[in-house]
């Protein structure tokens, strides 16, 4: 059967996450990955069994995507172009198929990667602006972006990352390599947005990255405490997470 591979756009306000969640095989809250499931079964005209979709991260509730990396086999040869047009029309308005490819039998959306990129925006308005509560993290503290910048590289490299994952982490090593850690500040939008590059991230990784970085530009911590926070490797002195709401998963990149 043809295997493809699709670049996923989402509005994640209204799901639980991207990964099918369900019991006794009856989905409890609505998903991106099941939304999924039913436009390609739809599609490829309900076989049984049903029509596999796997994800290339697993989202959580409320967080966005512009790239998210779907793969799947259909049990007929339809044109890419076809594919992504016929999946818009059925899917709901808030889901967006952007791309699509044939690939090879052996690609695999989630292990054939090499790097995932993030970012998260941060409103720093003093109060809730109702046109972005779903769409961005809020802080309204005082913040001096010059400690965030000095701090940020602390994050290159290969490091262990333990204290930087939420307690449902289940991988084997909290060690990642990050190649990418940047601020910019957009002081018309009342906004900072944070950009994130790396090999993988752990479960929560970069919400609580963007808390300690957060924190150090109030001064609430020095602004070099990302170098003692990895080798204490010690989640409870990490403390804040930032709202789901501003992250957003970016692109993810395949040899």
């Amino acid at each position: 059967m043809p295997r493809y591979r699709a670049v996923v756009a989402y509005d994640g306000s209204g799901f639980a996450g991207f990964q099918v969640q369900s019991k006794r095989g009856v989905e409890r809250e609505r998903t991106v990955q099941g939304e999924l499931i039913k436009a390609v079964n739809q599609m490829g005209k309900n076989p049984q069994p049903a029509i596999k979709v796997v994800g290339a991260s697993r989202t959580d509730t409320g967080v966005h995507a512009f790239g998210q990396v779907i793969h799947f086999d259909l049990p007929f040869d339809i044109p890419a172009e076809g594919v992504r047009k016929g999946l818009n029309t059925i899917l709901p308005r808030d889901i967006l198929i952007k791309e699509v490819l044939l690939v090879p039998d052996d690609f695999h959306a989630r292990f054939s990667s090499h790097s995932k990129r993030y970012f998260y925006r941060v409103s720093t308005q003093d109060y809730v602006d109702p046109f972005k509560r779903v769409y961005t993290g809020h802080f309204h503290w005082q913040l001096d972006a010059k400690r965030i910048e000095e701090a940020l590289p602390d994050l290159i490299g290969e490091h262990d990352f333990a204290s930087f994952a939420a307690s449902g982490n289940e991988t084997a090593t909290t060690v990642r390599t990050i190649t990418r850690a940047d601020v910019i500040v957009k002081a018309d939008e009342q906004e900072l947005v944070f950009i994130f590059e790396g090999n993988a991230f752990l479960y929560n990784q970069i919400r609580i990255m963007v808390g300690v970085l957060l924190e150090i530009g109030t001064g609430r911590r020095p602004v070099h405490d990302i170098v003692r926070l990895i080798e204490v490797k010690d989640r409870e002195q990490a403390r804040y997470t930032a709202p789901a709401a501003g992250l957003y998963l970016d692109e993810i990149a395949y040899n």
